[in-house]
């Protein structure tokens, strides 16, 4: 699955060396789409802060959920 395609908006943390203030194991991070982060091996993700940054692209997993899931996710944040 390549991170970098537009419908994957959501990724789980699954690394966060030097971060553990900003990300958590194991959690559902929104994913923003940045192709120039991409192309450095970065992935733009709303974190704890509330507000998005580049991390190492390999600090997450890319997922597929539900559009219903999705939309109940988004609306949360």
């Amino acid at each position: 699955m390549d991170i970098s395609r537009a419908e994957n908006r959501f990724a789980i943390c699954v690394h966060n060396e030097d971060y553990n203030a900003s990300l958590e194991l194991r959690k559902i991070y929104n994913v923003i789409p940045d192709a120039t982060a991409t192309e450095q091996d970065l992935l733009r993700v709303v974190d704890e802060s509330g507000e998005d940054y580049l991390y190492p692209k390999h600090y997450f997993i890319p997922i597929e959920l539900p559009q219903e899931i999705e939309e109940a996710l988004l609306t949360a944040s």
